[in-house]
């Protein structure tokens, strides 16, 4: 059995919102798996964790850069991070920040943008060491991702920027098919405003990963069980909780943030019917916060971390 300490404990509370002796308790059961902890906390009834559990815990920025050429347009987000929130208002950290969103726009992976060459004549993977050894603290450029249309927009936002193109939450969203560009660069910007406030899991209810449609049932089901439901009944009672846990995290299914009387779907349905446009959809988004599933390791004794930081 795994040793549950009291660090341990503080760590689940955070981001469930249980009380100490249900923490204490969910990772008993659970032999310190934190993850599994918030899924038992949650069938109790317990936890506030669907909202919670992804909480970031990891400092840097997050940015993006949009480009329109003759192929259509490309749209690149990227984060790069940091160990403290104080390199984030670094200038020379958000310009090379931008930089690599830059990058991104012809590179697609990370490891393509780590080799890319910047307009100084050194690599990217150079330049973050460069950073490292003068700001003085570590950093990665840990994730990208791109998205182009041949004819569309490709629309991106940025929440609590901090310069323009750099901020906490960046966003990317495709638009395809024909239209006044000003009115579908707005409708994207918007629908990527909507992005960032409600973090969708994918675009349709066919893309949404099965293995996450199995877990939110499992857990659906023993809460069920907890609560005393007939066990005749369970099916068709969480079969109903799946279809609205899909209408809550498909994007083209969910209410828009702005007008929650139609949904995504509905209201790119009735921009298309006023630009007069057949063929328009909406064809992907990208959304980047920062610091997801990262683990920040904090000291017990930040007295003791500066102490020792400050000794000879």
């Amino acid at each position: 059995m795994a040793e549950i300490t009291a660090a341990l404990v503080k760590e689940l509370r955070e981001r469930s919102g249980g009380g100490m002796r249900d923490c204490k308790k969910a990772l008993q059961e659970t032999d310190g798996d934190i993850t599994a902890a918030i899924d038992w906390l949650r069938a109790k009834g317990l936890s506030k964790a669907a909202k919670k559990a992804d909480r970031v815990a990891a400092e840097g920025l997050v940015a993006v850069a949009t480009r329109e050429d003759g192929k259509g347009e490309i749209g690149a987000a990227i984060e790069f991070n940091a160990e403290t929130d104080f390199v984030a208002r670094n200038d020379l950290f958000q310009d090379a920040a931008k930089s690599f969103a830059q990058l991104g726009l012809e590179h697609h992976t990370v490891e393509a943008i780590h080799g890319a060459t910047l307009e100084s004549g050194s690599t990217v993977q150079d330049e973050v060491t460069r950073l490292i050894a003068t700001i003085g603290e570590n950093m990665q450029l840990r994730r990208a991702a791109r998205l182009s249309v041949e004819e569309g927009v490709v629309a991106s936002y940025v929440h609590n920027a901090v310069s323009p193109g750099v901020g906490r939450i960046g966003v990317l969203v495709a638009l395809e098919g024909a239209g006044d560009k000003a009115a579908l660069r707005e409708l994207g910007r918007k629908i990527a405003m909507h992005v960032a406030a409600t973090a969708p899991l994918s675009l349709n209810t066919d893309d949404l990963d099965p293995a996450a449609i199995e877990k939110e049932r499992a857990v659906l089901t023993e809460k069920a069980r907890e609560e005393g439901r007939p066990e005749n009944m369970i099916d068709k009672i969480v079969s109903g909780q799946i279809a609205k846990f899909q209408k809550d995290v498909v994007l083209s299914k969910q209410p828009f943030v702005m007008n929650p009387d139609v949904t995504v779907e509905q209201l790119v349905a009735d921009t298309a019917k006023e630009l007069g446009s057949s063929n328009l959809k909406l064809a992907g988004f990208v959304r980047l916060a920062l610091g997801e599933g990262v683990e920040k390791v904090e000291s017990p004794d930040f007295a003791a971390e500066v102490a020792s930081m400050t000794a000879g």
